[in-house]
């Protein structure tokens, strides 16, 4: 996305994110903040986890959704400033916002007003649920729109368990900020095929459902809500399932074809005669005395720790996986040589990581990139409006850019 600009009005995480992943992929984003104290989320602290308190200095949440970003603090209900607002959308190919449409309309910032500043911008809008319909003008965060009224935390919810499923935050934003980048992309590439301008939609709602897509469908033309899972312990295929080991950690299985993976699996576990046990071969008898083979398989890999299965099964064919933590995660042996984390260095020398967007270019992952201060590029941007330092020093008398002086 070289040579695209795009300009983002958007605070907390979710279009914000969008803006990220177009940054990493190239894409020269501007955001645009008021000059008092910018985007929210950078007043947002999460679970006590302050910039000051970590290991470099960054503020976690507000670099995931802003890195490679540069910040421009301008007071759009000003005449000035959205003077200089309407010049920067004239040299835009995207306008990427999270505003609902009132708020849009008294800002006069509606689809004519900024196709006024430039006929061919592509406007990007990521709401909570959607710019049709009675909430229209509602806002959204993900806990209560992705995870809640999207059905994302009933249907993660195990069966047979009081408590709902809850996620960290930013589970459904980033998702969500993914998509509507790619959405961009798409509109972008119609632009040079036909020349025309799109407006591109997305929501949490809308994310939410189709992350949940089977369910949403079986609710539909079953008449039921979601997919019935096993009780814990149990499952249709055994080969299938969650085991629990020694040391209390889980390994995750998808032999999603009993016959081809059964034999094989028993051998290398420590069973070799369940290989040709009538009760579990073929599949369809396995199927039968799932719950048996369950408790078989259950007990055995439950007599050793992780590390040993690590072992054992280091050649299965079957994919599984041991249920990691963040840290584990992180050190991945897959993801330093695939770029998954941006390597990135503070105005100390503090080395950290971040992740990067998951898609890639002809196997090149994003280069470093820090988030922006507030305002800190406005007299840049401002700059490259061509405006002198005469007009600066009027907008900042007019309070445009304030913030960074």
């Amino acid at each position: 996305l070289r040579g695209v600009r795009v300009v983002e009005l958007a605070s907390w995480t979710y279009v914000p994110s969008a803006g990220a992943a177009l940054a990493d992929w190239g894409a020269d984003v501007i955001k645009v903040e008021d000059v008092k104290a910018g985007d929210p989320g950078r007043a947002l602290v999460i679970g006590g986890f302050t910039r000051q308190n970590a290991r470099a200095d960054v503020d976690f949440i507000l670099e995931i959704g802003n890195r490679g970003k540069r910040s421009i603090a301008v007071d759009i209900k000003s005449d000035l400033g959205r003077e200089y607002l309407g010049r920067l959308l004239a040299s835009a190919d995207v306008f990427l916002t999270n505003w609902l449409p009132g708020p849009l309309e008294r800002a006069r910032l509606t689809v004519e007003d900024i196709r006024s500043f430039n006929p061919k911008i592509i406007i990007a809008r990521g709401t909570g649920t959607g710019v049709r319909g009675p909430d229209r003008d509602k806002g959204g965060f993900d806990a209560a729109t992705y995870l809640s009224r999207g059905g994302v935390s009933y249907t993660m919810t195990p069966f047979g368990t009081e408590t709902p499923a809850v996620q960290g935050p930013g589970f459904g934003d980033l998702q969500g900020g993914i998509t509507l980048a790619g959405g961009v992309c798409a509109a972008l590439f119609h632009r040079e095929r036909t020349g025309e301008a799109s407006i591109v939609d997305s929501s949490l709602l809308a994310q939410a459902m189709w992350s949940i897509a089977p369910s949403i469908s079986v609710a539909d033309l079953f008449g039921i809500d979601g997919i019935p899972g096993a009780p814990p312990g149990l499952a249709i295929n055994p080969l299938v399932n969650r085991y629990k080991t020694r040391d209390n950690r889980w390994i995750q299985m998808v032999f999603l074809q009993p016959d081809r993976f059964w034999a094989g699996f028993c051998e290398r576990i420590g069973l070799p005669e369940l290989a040709t046990d009538e009760r579990f071969v073929p599949s369809s008898n396995l199927i039968a005395n799932a719950a048996e083979a369950c408790k078989l398989v259950g007990d055995r890999l439950a007599s050793e720790d992780l590390a040993y299965w690590h072992e054992v099964l280091a050649d299965e064919p079957g994919v599984w996986a041991a249920l990691a933590t963040p840290k584990e995660t992180l050190n991945d042996p897959q993801v330093k040589p695939n770029g998954y984390v941006i390597p990135n260095v503070d105005d100390q020398g503090n080395e950290y990581q971040i992740v990067a967007a998951p898609v890639q270019f002809d196997e090149t992952p994003p280069a470093a990139a820090r988030a922006p201060e507030h305002g800190q590029h406005t007299e840049e941007i401002l700059l490259e409006l061509d405006l002198d330092w005469d007009d600066i020093s009027a907008a900042k008398d007019c309070e445009i850019g304030r913030a960074h002086v």
